[in-house]
């Protein structure tokens, strides 16, 4: 365990399935555990660590399996949801809690949902961010993804062979993360009409369709130096090993098909943000999917990276929601 008396930060390696898990905490309180995206870390949830913390709560953000200082497993399998969930359960319970609240953003709200909808007895409150809960169900994703873009590529099939995604990343890791943040912020997305950047035309590559030259208002060259310096180190397959085993995820979760999160939740979504508009159909759903909606709410104006574009209002709106919620689910 390190503290970081400057910012309040306590930084330890706990014990998990995956081998050992960095968690970043902050604050004392009922437990809420923050779950981030690709291609992100902990970091991201700098802004709401201490808003958290100044509001009542132990806020701690954890480094995901495969990223940052956390374990990085070899195999594909075992980045499988499962294996997810137990690494955020063997969390709770490493910080001396039973119980905690989970709040996700992008592949992390898969993570909050999945663990709330698996482990109720421990996540008794679900917050997501981004990418709304769509319960298992329909077609093989990898069929599902195959089909989508006509003679261009989906990302997430893109992502599927082993070290091809790498092979574009990895030489320029800094430069590659600038560019995809860029192409997913409000401020310096693509232009409407503009080739999509989720998709790869044939011979190509995703940073093709990337912006280039200029850092979306919310990543200063620190902050990207934080992001970039972590995959420098442990490289991009751990991360990118969570779409591999999507297919993995819906053969897993076979018995939970279509069924419903029923604990207090939250949602949080940006009106520019590719999630937002492709999953409408989702968020129209919430009534039978999330029975337990408490507050829903789309950002104008904000794109994929909400609680670092909009840091404040993404702080009081978890802050709002986490007041509200019965005291049995804190």
């Amino acid at each position: 365990m390190s503290q970081h008396p400057a910012t309040g930060l306590t930084h330890r390696l706990v014990p998990s399935p995956a081998g050992r898990t960095h968690v970043v905490e902050q604050g004392s309180g009922p437990l809420v555990l923050l779950v981030h995206g690709f291609p992100e870390s902990w970091y991201s949830w700098r802004h709401q660590l201490p808003a958290l913390a100044a509001a009542g709560y132990r806020a701690a953000a954890v480094d995901v399996r495969g990223y940052g200082r956390s374990s990085r497993p070899a195999a594909t399998e075992d980045y499988r949801m499962r294996e997810l969930i137990a690494d955020a359960v063997a969390v709770v319970h490493a910080l001396g809690e039973r119980t905690a609240v989970i709040v996700g953003h992008d592949s992390g709200s898969a993570v909050a949902s999945n663990a709330a909808l698996i482990r109720p007895d421990v996540f008794r409150a679900v917050a997501l961010l981004s990418v709304p809960y769509a319960p298992r169900g329909g077609p093989r994703p990898s069929t599902v993804f195959a089909s989508m873009g006509g003679d261009d590529e989906f990302y997430v099939s893109y992502f599927q062979e082993p070290g091809r995604a790498e092979a574009e990343i990895e030489p320029d890791v800094r430069g590659w993360l600038a560019g995809f943040y860029a192409a997913l912020s409000a401020d310096t997305m693509p232009a409407p009409g503009a080739p999509l950047p989720h998709f790869v035309s044939p011979g190509g590559t995703l940073r093709d369709r990337f912006p280039a030259g200029r850092l979306p208002a919310w990543l200063s060259e620190t902050d990207l130096d934080v992001f970039a310096g972590e995959f420098e180190r442990t490289g991009m397959s751990g991360a990118l090993a969570r779409y591999r085993a999507l297919d993995r995820d819906w053969e897993d979760l076979a018995e939970h098909d279509g069924a419903p999160v029923t604990q207090p939740s939250l949602f949080i979504g940006g009106a520019l943000d590719a999630s937002t508009t492709w999953m409408a159909d989702a968020i129209s759903a919430f009534p039978v999917t999330l029975p337990g909606l408490v507050s829903s709410h789309i950002l104008d104006g904000c794109g994929h990276w909400l609680q670092q574009e909009r840091p404040d209002e993404t702080s009081r709106i978890l802050t709002d929601w986490l007041t509200m919620l019965p005291k049995s689910a804190c």
